[in-house]
């Protein structure tokens, strides 16, 4: 699977060598003011069945939705790494956080890369609770997006007659 680069209109499903019964499939078509467009696009020996050709798109989705949850989230301008172990931490800070009254502040949570770590501390119970709100709307509104994404697959989109 693959990102190509062709023109707008292209077909989602198409048998572009009869011969070699050679099938390619295609979707997140992204077309441009100037009639090119991206897409993906799935090769096959074979015409692909239509379980197939959905499971195909919906775990590219999955991907992307799971790449943009862990790496997509910028707090103060410090890339945030959103593992779902990391999830748990700062859920947990944060749930300790707001049981106590802010009695076990500050805390501080490692962002930033490998190569470049930021270290935030949270002194006060408002700060956590502003950057723990738009983590978990930052996961929320991916996971939304990506589900809109999938719902609207259309097989009909890629039946051949």
């Amino acid at each position: 699977m693959k990102r190509v680069e062709g023109t707008s209109g292209i077909r989602l499903i198409e048998c572009v060598s009869p011969a070699r019964n050679r099938w390619r499939i295609r979707w997140d078509v992204q077309e441009r003011e100037d009639g090119s467009a991206s897409y993906m696009e799935e090769s096959f020996v074979g015409r692909p069945h239509m379980d197939t050709i959905k499971s195909v798109i919906t775990d590219w989705y999955n991907e992307q939705i799971d790449r943009e949850i862990l790496s997509g989230f910028l707090y103060e301008g410090m890339p945030v790494w959103l593992s779902s172990e990391n999830q748990f931490n700062y859920k947990a800070a944060y749930d300790l956080a707001v049981q106590t009254g802010g009695a076990t502040l500050p805390v501080t949570f490692k962002f930033g890369t490998d190569e470049v770590p930021q270290y935030r501390e949270f002194v006060t119970l408002e700060e956590l609770t502003d950057f723990y709100t738009k983590a978990m709307k930052h996961v929320q509104d991916t996971l939304s997006d990506g589900w809109r994404k999938k719902d609207a697959f259309d097989p009909e989109k890629y039946r051949v007659e």
